[in-house]
């Protein structure tokens, strides 16, 4: 009787979790298809939107990891096991270490988004949190730059994420300003011909977006100022800027204009 009794019983486990078994096994079988499929998906996107290669394997990995996490849920609540409390215990713990790591994880998600936006790159010159470089590496966690003199600045993701910044580097021309002055009493059709004619003679002076550009900007307390602007080439910037100075300086000596500088007039009254 008792063999009889646990071949009952054998029978009845196998008629109850069978179906069971075999729909799990079939899930499982299938819905790891389905996410191989959705990562090379989601990989093919990554790959379409430009996303850094260096990024690509890690989002895919979270991506897969999660499909499967969720498989595995899905499989185990098939064959009967309970798992509301599961669910709720990991829930809890990953809102813990979220909490814990909150900083750590906005500078993750920065750069993140840096990564797949792209709002600068390597090489490109930027201001922003109060420094300025050029970017030698964008990492998940933080952003590396050079300075001109060769210093070092480390840049949390987070806090570059989501504040300004300015890209020197993004456009491919650059308007150089400057102001030149001269004293009172010199020609200013002069000083505008002089100007106009050092900027035709540099070749690295575009024409477009617009012509280089000389007018008066203010009567000074010991000046007449000039404003000047022309378009360049982003990487020929400071060469142009500091050459057109250079260039001024000599000239205007040679012309005969004055360049002033700030001076007062004493006077002593004896009594």
């Amino acid at each position: 009787m008792n063999w009889e009794n646990y071949y009952d019983k054998i029978i009845d486990l196998i008629l109850f979790y069978g179906p069971k078994l075999i729909g799990a096994i079939l899930v499982w079988i299938i819905g790891g298809l389905i996410i191989k499929t959705l990562v090379k998906g989601f990989e093919k996107l990554l790959t379409n939107r430009n996303v850094d290669p260096s990024l690509r394997p890690f989002l895919k990995g979270i991506v897969s990891s999660l499909l499967k996490v969720m498989l595995v849920i899905s499989v185990l609540g098939m064959l009967g096991i309970e798992m509301t409390s599961f669910i709720a215990i990991l829930g809890s713990a990953g809102l813990a270490v979220g909490m814990a790591l909150s900083g750590t994880l906005q500078n993750f998600a920065g750069g993140v988004m840096i990564l797949i936006f792209k709002p600068f790159k390597n090489g490109d010159f930027i201001e922003a949190q109060g420094h300025a470089g050029i970017v030698s590496e964008i990492q998940i966690f933080n952003t590396i730059l050079k300075t001109p003199d060769n210093k070092t600045i480390i840049i949390p993701n987070g806090g570059l994420s989501t504040s300004s910044m300015v890209n020197y580097s993004n456009e491919e021309k650059r308007r150089v300003d400057w102001s030149f002055g001269i004293g009172y009493g010199d020609k200013t059709d002069d000083a505008k011909e002089v100007l106009t004619k050092l900027m035709s003679e540099d070749k690295r002076i575009l024409t477009t977006p617009e012509p280089p550009f000389v007018a008066v900007s203010e009567l000074g307390d010991s000046s007449v100022n000039f404003a000047v602007r022309a378009w360049v080439k982003s990487e020929d910037y400071w060469e142009v800027f500091f050459n057109m100075n250079e260039k001024v300086y000599n000239t205007f000596d040679k012309e005969g204009l004055n360049i002033p500088y700030p001076q007062m007039d004493v006077h002593v009254h004896n009594k």
